[in-house]
């Protein structure tokens, strides 16, 4: 397994009550679970500045890891960016 670190930005106008933000982020888990089993999830933070959230998971590889960020872009309407891959051993 492969770890990789993903920034995600809500879109505006995503949410509009802080029950909103509980009930995306367990739809689109429940996605990426059901979707993409084989990944592990590390850490999750909430963060303050340009991004919302810094997520650290492990997947079997860099397809996988595409597969994550591309569906919290379109299920979760955030903007990603994922580092990581081969050889990062920070974890």
């Amino acid at each position: 397994m492969e770890t990789y670190i993903m920034l995600s930005q809500l879109a505006p106008g995503t949410l509009n009550s802080p029950k909103t933000l509980e009930t995306l982020e367990k739809e689109v888990m429940e996605r990426i679970r059901s979707t993409c089993p084989q990944v592990e999830w590390v850490h999750n933070f909430a963060v303050l500045g340009p991004y919302d959230y810094l997520d650290v998971f492990r997947a079997p590889d860099t397809q996988t890891a595409f597969k994550v960020a591309t569906l919290v872009r379109t299920f979760g309407h955030a903007h990603t960016e994922v580092w990581g891959g081969h050889g990062m051993g920070i974890f």
